[in-house]
């Protein structure tokens, strides 16, 4: 059975994200469904690597896209060594009980250089494994 979590590796960036509804924050009566998720940034890589931006694509059941681009995450562009591993929560408002999340991160390398580290389709629903079963 599907956990519901996601688990992609770019450029040996490994990138496990998992996601959890909030009841008690959530007014499914006027369609807001709020969902806590948590993200853990692995270094497999031999060298660093630092979190530019971030660009999520957000759909809700009826296939309605809402696309986030910005700088960092949650306030910050983590260096991350190799052998290192970053960590954050965030949270996702949706109009609908379910979707799912997926995206990017800008990387950038020590010369430099940057590349698209993969973030893996994630569920956003009531019934997804919980945060604590991401290991």
């Amino acid at each position: 059975m599907s956990t519901g979590h996601s688990d992609t590796t770019t450029e040996g960036i490994r990138i496990k994200v998992a996601a959890q509804y909030i009841p008690l924050e959530s007014d499914p009566a006027n369609n807001q469904f709020i969902y806590a998720y948590h993200v853990i940034i692995i270094n497999e890589g031999r060298e660093s690597v630092r979190l530019l931006s971030r660009h999520w694509q957000i759909r809700d059941s009826e296939n309605e896209l809402r696309e986030v681009v910005g700088p960092g995450v949650v306030g910050q562009q983590p260096l991350i060594g190799p052998g290192e591993t970053y960590s954050y929560e965030s949270c996702c408002p949706l109009p609908t009980e379910w979707g799912t999340m997926e995206g990017t991160y800008t990387m950038q390398r020590e010369d430099g250089s940057t590349f698209e580290a993969k973030i893996g389709r994630f569920f956003l629903a009531p019934n997804v494994a919980p945060i604590s079963q991401l290991h």
